[in-house]
């Protein structure tokens, strides 16, 4: 059951991916709530959870709110895992007693906001689409949406190829297929939602893929940093919204298995340094 967090003058956020590129999330919450603390925990070793079922993600997903929430002090969760935010999100909030957010409706209700064709394009992993989670929130908002695959691009930005010529043509291509889907379905998509925490690396790219058709590009980690400010500032949390980072911010990020491989890549995601991740045993 979802309760209410109480007031604290310095909150802590836990901030849950079944990898790292919900690191993007955090970034962009640190930005806006540079005085809260900050707990993020990678599920590395038992990625990727597109290839689990229901069950075991909301079974891995809880394991580590818990985790955030009893270990670590979290008064308000992000899940910051678009599989786990379309096939868990349920299970985590029974799970645990503070508030708990997804990636998938803040997008949503961006994409509504910035839309006035109402119909919506989603570009995300197989297994997001698979899900179709955000062809239902962009629905309750009134909105008509067509979902596209990426695959090639999570590997690409994890290669550090994130403004190089190979993933500017890749992503040419994926939004040419994409444009000739919705022209097919009688739909004029004027928003490009972005459901992939790593796609967030490549917005630049596809801004630019897109300028020439006058869409409008939906970042979704941005989208959920907005709305857990509303979220901390409508619990009774104090007013932390801000431009900039401030040495006051207060990380710890802790990961399943690879360490190493979070600090080396993580930094990419985050835009500084992680600093020493932390390895836990979730158990099986």
């Amino acid at each position: 059951m979802t309760l209410e967090a109480g007031s604290k003058a310095q909150p802590t956020i836990g901030v849950f991916d079944s990898g790292f590129g919900g690191l993007t999330v955090l970034r962009a919450l640190m930005r806006r709530l540079p005085r809260a603390r900050f707990a993020f925990i990678g599920d590395t070793a038992r990625l990727p959870y597109g290839s689990k079922s229901r069950r075991t993600i909301a079974r891995y997903a809880a394991q580590s709110a818990q985790f955030l929430v009893r270990e670590q002090g979290a008064d308000y969760l992000v899940i910051a895992c678009n599989t786990a935010s379309a096939l868990a999100l349920d299970a985590i909030q029974e799970s645990v007693p503070v508030p708990v957010l997804g990636v998938i409706e803040p997008g949503a209700s961006a994409a509504h906001a910035a839309s006035t064709s109402r119909d919506v394009a989603v570009i995300a992993t197989d297994a997001t689409v698979q899900s179709h989670a955000y062809a239902a929130a962009c629905q309750a908002h009134g909105l008509r949406a067509i979902e596209k695959a990426c695959p090639l691009l999570v590997p690409l930005v994890e290669e550090g190829w994130t403004d190089h010529e190979v993933t500017a043509e890749v992503i040419r291509i994926y939004l040419e297929e994409l444009k000739a889907e919705a022209a097919a379905q009688g739909l004029k998509p004027d928003t490009l939602v972005l459901g992939c925490t790593h796609y967030p690396l490549l917005r630049p790219l596809l801004e630019r893929a897109v300028a020439a058709d006058g869409i409008r590009v939906i970042d979704s980690a941005e989208s959920t940093a907005d709305a857990a400010v509303r979220l901390v500032n409508g619990h009774g949390g104090a007013v932390f919204q801000a431009s900039g980072l401030t040495g006051e911010t207060k990380i710890r990020c802790f990961a399943t298995d690879s360490v190493e491989k979070f600090e080396r890549l993580g930094s990419r995601f985050l835009g500084r340094p992680v600093g020493k991740v932390e390895l836990i045993d979730l158990g099986g």
